[in-house]
């Protein structure tokens, strides 16, 4: 029987090129057993304080993992969840570190029964899955924003979720006149592709706002429109859904299942944003699926980090018929095509079950360490 001796946090930082080449931050875990069975996970914490808050709650945390059965996830989360009353029992660094130690947890169980995380949640319920590119706008001239995206969906990929409120010169989501343009020559441009709109943290648009975009934007056929009220507004989201047709997604902020049931509860959310490097794990994810599925909403998996969450997500995405699609970064990044031997990838547009154990990915520890946070923010 295998048992876990180490539980080793890692933040790293890396240049994101899908981000105008910010630094973002990450939050690694690295499991290993006594038979030298090594798990990674990672949680999403976007920022260095962040990450190094994590690190230190999984320190803490390491006690209630080492000398476990790696088999015993379940119960290794909820025990997880008993140290984590006082400092974040409704969400915030504690879901991090619980995220982060569990993905690692379910690649170690996977590893050790030589089969992969999805069969483990119950096996596929999808042959394959449409596969998008999520992204930011790169280019102040629209015409220019609209060849990118052309240039990015050719190989395949069904569509394009671009962000408003994001570096650089786009400038989408501040003007109304621009952001319609915008819509009307992306779907021009993309005729047949799926269109999302996703409101940034910078977008503060009051519900009288968000009604005019969205209404002029549903001319051109948008898939969804993600977080125009923020995290959590639900009379406003209430007044939208009443007064507009496209789909409203948000959830992505959440940290916990009693966070998404109450989204759910209101009745104003059709696409629930999950990202297991936050919502407690692939153990959390399942949870707030399996909801979602419950509701008749779609879940998506908010996976944009890298391939270690990647893996967790497609797993989960695989098993949940609650889930539809997958976002993919159209441009190469660190953490997606240097941390892993075999980057994940569409293939003519679609995303194909994970056959391999675990959570099916090689995550190349010399990458880990050229881009430990102590060694790159030393250099900033």
């Amino acid at each position: 029987m295998s048992r876990v001796v180490k539980v080793e946090p890692i933040p790293v930082s890396y240049p994101e090129p899908n981000d105008f080449n910010a630094l973002r931050h990450l939050c690694l875990v690295k499991v290993t057993t006594d038979d030298g069975i090594v798990g990674w996970g990672e949680s999403i914490t976007q920022f260095p304080e962040a990450s190094l808050a994590t690190k230190a709650i999984v320190d803490g945390m390491a006690e209630r993992v080492v000398g476990k059965d790696p088999l015993d996830t379940d119960a290794i989360w909820r025990s997880l969840h008993d140290q984590a009353w006082w400092y974040g029992y409704n969400g915030g660094i504690a879901s991090y570190a619980i995220s982060a130690i569990d993905i690692a947890l379910w690649d170690v169980k996977g590893k050790v029964l030589g089969v992969p995380v999805l069969q483990l949640l119950g096996g596929a319920v999808h042959e394959k899955l449409p596969a998008i590119a999520s992204c930011h706008a790169h280019h102040e001239e629209i015409g220019r924003m609209v060849e990118e995206a052309q240039e990015w969906v050719a190989p395949g990929l069904h569509g394009v979720k671009v962000g408003f409120g994001k570096r650089g010169n786009a400038r989408l989501g501040y003007e109304h006149d621009r952001d319609v343009e915008y819509v009307r020559r992306m779907r021009q441009g993309l005729p047949d592709a799926w269109l999302m709109v996703d409101c940034g943290w910078a977008i503060k648009w009051d519900v009288a706002t968000a009604l005019r975009r969205v209404k002029a934007f549903e001319e051109y056929d948008l898939t969804w429109i993600e977080e125009p009220l923020g995290a959590w507004d639900p009379s406003g989201y209430a007044d939208l859904r009443r007064q507009s047709t496209t789909l409203i997604a948000y959830g992505e902020k959440e940290w916990n299942l009693d966070g998404y049931e109450r989204i759910l509860q209101t009745g104003t959310v059709d696409v629930v944003g999950v990202d297991p490097g936050r919502a407690e794990g692939i153990t959390g994810f399942k949870k707030v699926a399996e909801r979602v599925e419950y509701y008749r909403r779609q879940a998506n998996a908010h996976a944009w980090s890298s391939a270690i969450a990647t893996a967790a997500s497609l797993a989960i995405s695989f098993s949940s018929p609650a889930c539809k699609l997958f976002e993919l970064k159209p441009l190469r990044n660190p953490m997606q095509h240097e941390l892993v031997t075999e980057p994940f990838g569409h293939v003519n547009g679609f995303m194909y079950p994970p056959a391999k154990p675990g959570l099916g990915i090689e995550v190349i520890e010399k990458v880990v360490d050229s881009f430990r946070s102590e060694r790159v923010l030393a250099k900033v």
